[in-house]
């Protein structure tokens, strides 16, 4: 009897309309919410993990011996990190996503070219792939924004087809999800964006 009620209770209010009638200032911290936000609010972490441009991997500065030239990029993609050397001794380390199993690869190569909020053209061999693997068909182009996998910044390594880029999905740092590329956080991507000139000498290694 109890759960009939509950459930004539939850039927009528999804039959009142849908925003909550506004109470005088002070009064109530719903105001402009809808009856569904009311009943049915997002967890706590929604905000935090699904639109956060921080990384959960937090930056920081740390000893780094190996002879590289300053300004190097260095990326460990066992370690899940990026290492950029700002002086001897000391390098900057971001979190970074990586590529999953098959996808990993290794090298050196230069930045050749950097873009804000960059465009993505997914290469027809991923498309392929994700249609034939997953049923889902990638669009041909997508513009750059908030909701382009690419995120704020990318940096293009050499004439591959990989780039450190920026992500719209942070939770993905410090896992092995991405198809080569490099990901970072929207902060961390913007903060060495801005330290990185073309013709940077990045070395990728596993």
């Amino acid at each position: 009897m109890t759960r009939l009620i509950s459930f004539a209770f939850l039927a009528l209010c999804l039959m009142l309309p849908a925003t909550v009638q506004a109470q005088p200032t002070g009064q109530s911290a719903n105001n402009g919410k809808s009856l569904l936000q009311i009943l049915f609010p997002p967890s706590e972490n929604y905000n935090k993990y699904r639109r956060s441009d921080k990384s959960p991997i937090k930056r920081k500065m740390v000893r780094f011996k190996e002879n590289y030239v300053v300004g190097t990029i260095v990326i460990d993609t066992s370690d899940r990190r990026l290492y950029h050397v700002v002086k001897k001794g000391k390098a900057l380390a971001y979190g970074i996503g990586v590529g999953r199993e098959g996808f990993t690869w290794q090298g050196k190569n230069k930045i050749t070219r950097k873009a804000e909020w960059p465009g993505w053209t997914p290469p027809q061999v991923m498309r392929d792939r994700v249609k034939r693997q997953e049923g889902r068909v990638l669009p041909a182009y997508m513009p750059g924004g908030p909701e382009n996998p690419l995120g704020a910044r990318a940096m293009y390594i050499g004439s591959t087809i990989y780039r450190i880029h920026g992500t719209n999905q942070p939770w993905t740092i410090g896992k092995a999800m991405s198809s080569g590329c490099i990901r970072m956080a929207n902060e961390d991507v913007k903060h060495l964006y801005d330290q990185v000139k073309i013709g940077t000498r990045v070395v990728v290694r596993n």
